[in-house]
């Protein structure tokens, strides 16, 4: 029987959707190099199929790093008060990221392992760290002559930051990641006492957290 287009649609989409969650599950183990054969197995696709969505390795592992980047930047989306001033919007999202690491470590070692797709994709945080201090800038909280310097000040302290909290279980991550935001702050040109303010604020609850696979609900 002729599949229908809408259901030879989904079928599609579940099939590339779980490629997707096969490639995050190697990246996030460091295995970038894992063979296709291999990642259609943990997929429980064929490999006929896997070419049917992608010319290559490198590009479903590019795509697996961008949908890991744009789930994070939608939960933060869905955190952000609108209302909120830019200096407060920004580093409410930095708090949250950070303390993403342990609630989501797959998720976080998907990033952690882009290293520098944070900076440079136009998917997820980078876009979303770009319009915030730009908008500080524009409103006289930050005092920054780069942008995309600031950008990749701020990504090199989340990824590094990331990395302590997931090689050290011992260590706080609510006192690192607002020890953390704080520097960042000072370093975009916040004051001491408007940095301690904006890192002591409440954030509000972490409800729904993304995950890709491997991530324990």
């Amino acid at each position: 029987m002729t599949e229908t287009p809408n259901r030879l649609e989904r079928r599609k989409a579940r099939t590339r959707g779980a490629l997707i969650a096969a490639a995050q599950g190697f990246i996030a183990r460091g295995e970038l190099n894992a063979p296709i054969a291999e990642i259609t197995q943990a997929a429980d696709v064929g490999m006929g199929s896997f070419y049917n969505h992608f010319e290559s390795r490198e590009q479903l592992f590019q795509a697996a790093v961008d949908g890991a980047l744009e789930l994070l930047g939608i939960y933060l989306d869905s955190l952000t008060d609108v209302a909120a001033d830019p200096a407060e919007a920004f580093t409410r999202s930095f708090r949250i990221a950070g303390r993403l690491f342990r609630l989501r470590p797959e998720l976080s070692r998907v990033l952690i392992h882009s290293g520098p797709e944070l900076i440079t994709s136009p998917h997820g945080l980078g876009p979303r760290a770009v319009r915030d201090i730009e908008a500080g800038v524009v409103a006289g909280y930050f005092r920054v002559s780069d942008i995309q310097l600031s950008l990749a000040l701020v990504a090199g302290a989340l990824l590094g930051m990331g990395q302590l909290l997931l090689e050290q279980p011992e260590r706080s991550d609510v006192e690192a990641v607002d020890q953390m935001a704080y520097s960042v702050l000072l370093a975009l040109g916040v004051s001491d006492a408007d940095a301690r303010d904006l890192c002591a604020r409440s954030l509000p609850p972490m409800s729904d957290v993304p995950s890709v696979d491997g991530d324990s609900e």
